[in-house]
């Protein structure tokens, strides 16, 4: 079955794309918050447990995101300059509201995440989806203090219908479509694609490639570097992606703060939002065809 949601576009077919002022890269950070219910298994750092309930080495691993991880890498965060963009689980709200607060007075973009990270979009029955999702989105809307305008589905996860059901809800892009440096629009209108990364997201280098701290930093650099030379073409989107439970570690902080200073005083560079990063794409760029 051939996807019907986008249509193929070579990078090297399009008008350039420009950014404000001049920038060659827009760049976000995508913070992944999240509440895992302590029955179900999840992302693990030791699979020999992860079937067990309750299961405190993996529970506790994760739990340490909201505990501390998080108020570290909002140390970080501040000393650049940069506000994030909260992938924000709507279970978040009623589990750890300081975050959120802490949020709102960043200033920062909400998007939605679905309701944890233990309910996967394609596990919701098709004809509750459209409850779910406004449920989802109604309670971050509260509790962020206003609606969000993405969606990223836990663990990047869509049902054929998401998209539009989102735009039903008056949500504007997604993340889950990894598959370009620049944004672009779907076929359901008024939707964007926004690129997030898996390959830039630090689940994948830690957990999965077991790299080291300078090794991460030496990543962000290249990337970053490649996106600025590519952009002599058209400006590019980077997204960081970070989960607090992982880069939080305090052995982890002083390489994320040594990459975030280098893309926070790289030249060409914009530090945005996601929600900026679409508004500007959808006001500057029109429609084709």
């Amino acid at each position: 079955m051939d996807q019907q949601l986008f249509d193929y576009s070579p990078i090297t077919e399009r008008e350039p794309l420009h950014w404000p002022g001049g920038a060659r890269v827009a760049f976000y950070v995508g913070l992944n918050i999240e509440h895992y219910p302590v029955d179900a298994p999840s992302t693990s750092t030791f699979p020999g447990t992860s079937h067990l309930v309750p299961d405190p080495l993996n529970y506790g691993w994760r739990d340490y995101g909201p505990r501390v991880g998080f108020w570290r890498l909002l140390g970080a965060l501040d000393r650049h300059g940069i506000r994030a963009s909260a992938l924000l689980n709507s279970d978040v709200a009623a589990h750890y509201p300081q975050i959120i607060e802490a949020g709102r007075e960043r200033d920062w973009a909400w998007l939605a995440h679905g309701k944890n990270n233990a309910v996967l979009q394609q596990e919701v029955e098709p004809d509750e989806e459209r409850a779910y999702l406004t449920e989802v989105v109604g309670t971050i809307e509260k509790a962020a203090g206003r609606r969000p305008r993405g969606w990223m589905g836990p663990a990047l996860t869509e049902s054929f219908r998401t998209p539009e059901l989102l735009a039903e809800l008056g949500l504007e892009y997604v993340l889950d479509w990894t598959n370009d440096d620049q944004p672009y629009r779907l076929k359901v209108p008024g939707m964007l694609s926004v690129p997030y990364s898996v390959e830039l997201n630090d689940i994948g280098l830690f957990l999965g490639k077991s790299l080291s701290g300078p090794e991460f930093v030496r990543i962000v650099r290249d990337q970053l570097d490649q996106l600025y030379e590519d952009a002599a073409d058209g400006g590019r989107v980077m997204a960081l992606a970070l989960h607090p439970f992982v880069i939080g570690q305090a052995f982890r902080h002083t390489y994320l703060d040594q990459a975030l200073e280098y893309v926070a005083n790289h030249p060409g560079v914009w530090l945005a939002t996601s929600d900026e990063i679409a508004e500007h794409y959808a006001r500057t760029v029109p429609p084709t065809g």
